[in-house]
């Protein structure tokens, strides 16, 4: 049974960090050119090596990728990029805010991931330093919230 909760649990998390992907990459497009576009950059490299990490994983324990829950993952960003921003087209303030709040709680996501892996297949995944992909974890979390506190102060305050 654990088996099979393992591969539920590592495929949601790979669709999860498909549409994160997704997210960063449109969040720099959007800040291109300024600081907070910088700071995206460097996350999307990021959050492509975690997501190239997350996927060794799951072949070194056996799990196959699930392509059903991946573009499930693809598709719900794209579907995001509908909701109401205060705009009726374009890119708002308000998008930039929203945007950094989603990308911080994927990572919230995956931080509570590494530390799950390590607890429950810690000596099956010997070769991967699960404590070093947490340290990681905490550092994007970490720019992501300064930035989102600034955004935040910038779009919401009167």
């Amino acid at each position: 049974m654990g088996e099979k909760h393992l591969a539920i649990y590592l495929n949601d998390h790979f669709a999860g960090s498909t549409g994160g992907l997704e997210l960063v990459k449109r969040a720099r497009g959007a800040n291109e050119g300024t600081p907070l576009g910088e700071m995206l950059g460097e996350l999307e490299k990021e959050i492509t090596e975690d997501r190239e990490t997350l996927r060794a994983i799951m072949s070194k324990l056996g799990v196959r990728e699930d392509p059903v829950k991946s573009a499930a993952g693809w598709a719900g960003e794209k579907l995001g990029r509908m909701k109401l921003n205060g705009q009726l087209r374009g890119y708002s303030p308000l998008s930039r805010l929203v945007e950094l709040e989603g990308l911080y709680l994927g990572v919230t996501g995956k931080l509570s991931m590494w530390k799950s892996l390590e607890a429950a297949h810690g000596e099956r995944l010997a070769g991967v330093d699960l404590a070093a992909m947490a340290k990681r974890a905490e550092s994007q979390r970490r720019r992501i919230n300064s930035a989102r506190t600034k955004v935040a102060a910038e779009t919401l305050s009167a």
